[in-house]
């Protein structure tokens, strides 16, 4: 018997490319003005959309301009018909008395005195693949492997650097960083450039790459869109234990004069992502200098550098060195450094996890010597917000301040003298939070994974200035969709809490007995479950997942960042055991033992990337619980995986036999039904990451299925539809026991508009 339509409906509409559809005005972007004190920001409701500037400083909160005029103008000036309610862009730039916006392919000025709209060469938001200049004058490109200068007046350039050539190229990430079918998608000619300006706009700091002597993975793109013959796509990938990796050095050059200075130092890791990208390098607040953070290959010493931009010598002002990673942030990879230079440079505010918790600490950069601690306790600090130099302050992040989830954020402060701790959001709340430029304010969405966002700006004594939004969930509620319950359970050892999200089936009946999906992703450079209303894209699966009938549970387990370090160390040169699925098994069996709506013995699991690597892992780890599994783009062998994550995570060559972790090596424990998932020209997990494990499968004569779709990386943008229909249709097979509908999902529109709402928040 086939399982309704509806179900899948349902689950289609939870799916990231259309949830944007059934949340609307559950987050602010702000885009700060020039004064660093207003910003604008678009709101989005079920029947309206309005571009909205705010005064924190006055509590003020209005439309940007008059839409009901500029819909006329712009109706009259194109030709083309245009509804004030729902104005055809989404992004504006305001400048003065007059605000520029693309539509219908042409960019346009509108006066704000007049409303005459007027088409403009000029682009209203220059390419986002250069870099503009503070005064928006200028840009710095990539020019080959070089880098030039761009008038955006008149489009006039110059070159910038000469060195360059194909292996050490200007403001590039390594090959594996590069999103090319996203870039594709997108519209974009190129991935973005890695070059920041100084503030006075006089020079830009990048790097130049050395990624000589690596050696080449190759990707077969089978069947190009264009119709072509099959495509080869080299791509250079350095292995664990292999001498030659991808470095950066790193280089000032000035605008103006064209003179190219390079750090007196050696070159920067580069192995996974660009320094600039992860903010590793940033200028003083004068122009005087430029920091970076600086690691070793094994990643146990961390120090801050101080380069000079006219000379390019360089000094150390901090150096912390441990017998496991030192981190510069909780959420490495997916967060900026916690480290603040102070007082001209003459102290910094440095992150440690000296003492087993996350916290700061303050150093005198003319000894390097530490001063005293800043913060303390049994809990984390994840972000410095603002620091306030004459009142001797700093605001930050930190979350394990609320007792049932010490994942939940506070915003916090702290005297620099060690004293005056207080909580400023005194709550139980979670806290997303953006600071403003002029560092007086900070927006603030606040939510738990049950409660909608409400949005306000806000002092930071805490008062609200003035309201932004309050989320509106009706239509997502209309989906039958329900709120997840957070839990708690006991790792595996007995001991040790870890936390999770439980997502009941839609129509929930306690007298029935449902299957359960473990919905993964181990990290270990970032936690599976947020504490935000808003689940990310993780979230969006689980709930669709929901939406089909089964129970679905996410988690935490021991490997994972957000918490003290023993419990992330768990999975330092133990990269097989990151989210620790032992504790998801002891977990999930304990949650059944209260709910006996339950059913463990039908359970799967499903995950991407490292949750694909996970997901195979755990059917070979614990084939008696997990029966069924879908693992896509899963990095299942870490012998021939990219060096800078596979020493990151599983340590140093030689201190660990990589053969623990790698899947391939383990395929003959296999006994589940497993389907794998790989994009034909994925380049952040290469198809033969999956082929080396099914070589391995077949060498042991077992049964699996594989589904490789032609043309997609490692996000199959523009083919979810396909993807999740088979993702469905395989639990639904062999967990439910039922029948999948004849029912297609829909093929994803994914427009400029949809792709900016996805991963940049619209």
């Amino acid at each position: 018997m086939a399982i309704s339509d509806s179900r899948y409906k349902t689950a289609e509409m939870l799916l990231m490319h259309n949830r944007r559809k059934l949340v609307f005005t559950g987050r602010v972007r702000p885009n700060w003005l020039e004064d660093g004190a207003r910003f604008w920001y678009k709101s989005d409701t079920a029947t309206r959309r309005q571009f909205l500037v705010v005064d924190p400083e006055a509590g003020t909160r209005r439309p940007a301009f008059d839409h009901e005029r500029l819909a006329k103008a712009l109706e009259a000036a194109s030709g083309h018909e245009v509804s004030a309610v729902k104005l055809p862009f989404f992004f504006i730039a305001l400048a003065g008395d007059a605000v520029y916006f693309a539509a219908f392919d042409k960019n346009w000025q509108v006066s704000l005195d007049t409303y005459e709209v007027t088409e403009t060469p000029a682009p209203p938001a220059v390419d986002p693949i250069e870099a503009v200049s503070p005064d928006g004058q200028h840009t710095v490109f990539r020019d080959g492997p070089n880098l030039g200068l761009r008038r955006i007046a008149d489009n006039h350039t110059r070159t910038l650097t000469t060195d360059g050539d194909a292996d050490h190229e200007y403001g590039v990430s390594p090959d594996y960083f590069q999103y090319d079918n996203f870039v594709k998608v997108a519209g974009l000619s190129e991935n973005p450039i890695c070059a920041l300006w100084s503030p006075d706009g006089t020079k830009v700091v990048t790097h130049r790459s050395d990624q000589s002597g690596i050696g080449l993975a190759h990707l077969v793109e089978d069947w190009p869109r264009d119709g072509s013959r099959p495509k080869l796509h080299p791509q250079r990938l350095a292995l664990p234990g292999e001498e030659n990796i991808p470095l950066a050095e790193i280089t000032v050059v000035d605008v103006a004069g064209g003179q190219v200075v390079k750090a007196q130092a050696e070159p920067e890791l580069m192995t996974v992502v660009s320094p600039v990208v992860l903010r590793w390098v940033w200028w003083a607040e004068d122009s005087s200098a430029v920091y970076y953070l600086s690691q070793p290959r094994d990643l146990r010493t961390l120090s801050l550098r101080r380069m000079d931009p006219v000379t390019g010598e360089v000094t150390t002002l901090v150096s912390e060195s441990g017998p496991t990673r030192v981190d510069p942030t909780q959420i490495r990879l997916n967060s900026f450094p916690i480290v603040k230079v102070l007082n001209g440079g003459a102290e910094v505010l440095w992150y440690s996890q000296r003492d087993g918790w996350g916290h700061l600490y303050l150093y005198d950069t003319k000894t390097g010597e530490l001063r005293n601690r800043v913060t303390s306790g049994r809990w984390t600090v994840q972000e410095i917000l603002h620091v306030d130099e004459a009142g001797r302050t700093v605001y930050f992040l930190a979350n394990g301040l609320i007792g049932d989830d010490p994942y939940r954020r506070s915003v916090c402060k702290a005297g620099l003298d060690g004293g005056g701790f207080t909580r400023i959001t005194d709550d139980a709340l979670d806290h997303a939070v953006a600071a403003s430029p002029d560092g007086r304010f900070f927006v603030d969405n606040a939510s738990t994974t049950g409660t909608p966002p409400v949005i306000t700006v806000r002092s930071w004594d805490g008062d609200v200035r003035v309201e932004l939004e309050r989320a509106d969930i009706s239509a997502l509620q209309a989906t039958g969709w329900s709120a997840p319950e957070r839990f708690r359970a006991k790792a595996a050892d007995g001991i040790t809490d870890v936390y999770g999200l439980l997502y009941k089936p839609h129509d929930f009946d306690p007298d029935r007995c449902y299957p359960v999906i473990d919905s993964v992703y181990p990290g270990p450079q970032v936690p599976r479950v947020v504490p935000t209303f808003d689940p990310g894209a993780f979230g969006y699966e689980a709930e669709a997942y929901a939406a089909l009938g089964f129970v679905v549970v996410a988690m935490d387990g021991r490997g994972t960042p957000g918490r003290d370090k023993a419990f992330h160390d768990h999975s330092y040169l133990n990269y097989r055991s990151a989210g620790a699925m032992e504790d998801h098994v002891a977990a999930i069996k304990e949650l059944a033992r209260s709910r006996p709506w339950m059913d463990i013995d039908k359970v799967g699991i499903t995950g991407v990337s490292g949750g694909g690597y996970q997901t195979a892992r755990a059917m070979l780890d614990h084939p008696e619980f997990y029966k069924v599994g879908v693992s896509r783009s899963g990095n299942h062998d870490s012998l021939t995986y990219l060096q800078g994550w596979a020493e990151m995570f599983d340590g140093p060559v030689g201190e660990v036999d990589y053969a623990l972790s790698s899947n391939a090596e383990h395929a003959n424990r296999l006994q589940g039904k497993i389907l794998l998932i790989q994009g034909g020209i994925d380049t952040k997990v290469l198809p033969e990451q999956t082929l080396r494990f099914v070589d391995r499968l077949i060498a042991h004569d077992k049964d699996f299925e594989l589904l490789i779709i032609p043309g997609t990386e490692h996000l199959y943008l523009g083919f979810e539809h396909y993807l999740f229909r088979k993702i469905f249709d395989y639990f639904v097979r062999n967990l439910l026991d039922e029948e999948p509908p004849a029912y297609r999902l829909a093929p994803s529109v994914l427009d400029q508009e949809a792709l900016a709402e996805m991963f940049i928040g619209g």
